[in-house]
């Protein structure tokens, strides 16, 4: 029987859709970014939620927009109605990449970033020009729950500790080696045990403590380095050792490659044999079958390919 609340009629999907941005965002600008919408266009979308719920539902402050008691009250059922939308009714709409203007989130590091976006972006420029992207860093132990509620579609990276309940597909494998300034004369083209123990390193943690696979390894060979710093960011690593050129880095090839050519760095095989790692993608069960996430998995996928790495794909 049909309702005959006025209310109802007053509450589109698209103000629910404002409003699931504005409380993930807390700011104006970036969910009209997520959306694809002005700054304007989402401020009276706001404003007609005010009207709707007799609530300011977000006031500012020093930290950006936030929540009153009920928009918090509001955030939990606006998740759980966004999925069921995107899983359930969007799904049967299908996508079409060519025409779609739906901005797609990654969760990856800032390693991730540098790896993982420049081929990636220029694929999906070509099959989906109108389509927005953007990443997001956040701890491991919030990914599950962001893919779950579709406030993110993949997860990139190396995530070794990533809850066994999601998807996980393999892209390529990557592995580790040194890196030293240009400016680094003291070392030739390769670096001896010596060199590798008693010069001053910069390790990456982003946990922003040692534990990683790479350090454990040295450690189960009693080996002990001279650890100078110890930061959660990959990216400043070419900035220190071009201005301090007596230190060294461990880090992934990839990356190495990409800081390679701007010229500042060399690239050298650590004295010791250190592991392989996965680069994978990941998501939520939920959103298996969405095809627009599935879409942009392919896509993933085929930009890879020229790795020529095997898929490996576990199911929950």
């Amino acid at each position: 029987m049909p309702s005959n609340d006025p209310s109802l009629k007053e509450l589109d999907l698209n103000l629910l859709e404002v409003l699931d941005a504005l409380l993930r965002e807390q700011s104006v600008t970036r969910a009209a970014e997520a959306l694809g919408m002005t700054q304007s266009a989402v401020s009276h979308s706001l404003s007609r939620l005010r009207v709707f719920f007799d609530d300011g539902l977000f006031v500012k402050s020093a930290q950006g927009m936030v929540g009153t008691r009920k928009a918090e009250l509001l955030r939990q059922p606006v998740v759980d109605i966004m999925a069921t939308v995107r899983q359930h009714i969007l799904t049967e709409a299908g996508f079409h990449p060519a025409r779609s203007r739906r901005a797609f989130v990654f969760a990856m590091t800032d390693v991730g970033e540098l790896v993982f976006l420049p081929p990636l972006l220029t694929e999906l420029r070509k099959e989906a020009p109108h389509c927005t992207v953007r990443t997001v860093q956040v701890p491991i132990e919030q990914i599950e729950g962001l893919l779950a509620s579709g406030e993110v579609d993949l997860a990139l990276g190396s995530i070794r500790s990533a809850p066994e309940g999601l998807y996980r597909q393999r892209l390529f494998l990557n592995t580790f080696v040194t890196v030293i300034s240009a400016r680094n004369m003291s070392v030739g083209c390769t670096l001896s045990l010596e060199q590798f123990q008693r010069m001053p390193q910069v390790v990456v943690s982003l946990e922003g403590k040692l534990g990683t696979a790479y350090d454990r390894l040295v450690e189960e060979q009693g080996l002990e380095r001279n650890v100078f710093l110890t930061t959660p960011h990959f990216l400043v690593v070419p900035l220190l050792l071009e201005r301090h050129p007596d230190l060294i880095a461990t880090v992934p090839k990839e990356l190495a490659n990409a800081f390679s050519k701007y010229g500042t760095l060399r690239i050298v095989k650590p004295p010791i044999e250190l592991p392989q790692f996965a680069l994978s993608q990941h998501w939520h069960p939920r959103f298996h079958s969405d095809p627009a996430v599935s879409w942009l998995r392919a896509l993933v996928k085929r930009t890879f390919e020229h790795y020529r790495e095997p898929d490996g794909l576990s199911v929950p």
